[in-house]
């Protein structure tokens, strides 16, 4: 799925980075849930699905947010 510009720039606005919350990682809507453990989970296999039921306070939209600062992260 390609996203337009507007989409992604609004799955990047759910990444926070604030120097009193997890020492300055990047979170999800500065909710304390570090981007990089959920990246963890998904790589090692945890379905969209079996996050959002560990971490009932997440939506999809979260998730793929995470995805996308990842790979925005990659861009040199």
């Amino acid at each position: 799925m390609t996203l337009t510009t507007t989409e992604h720039q609004t799955l990047l606005n759910r990444i926070t980075i604030d120097p009193a919350i997890c020492h300055g990682k990047p979170t999800i809507r500065g909710l304390r849930y570090p981007v990089e453990s959920i990246l963890e989970y998904l790589a090692g296999g945890d379905s969209f699905e079996d996050v959002l039921a560990e971490f009932p306070d997440l939506d999809r939209q979260d998730l793929q947010a995470c995805i996308q600062f990842a790979a925005q992260s990659l861009k040199l």
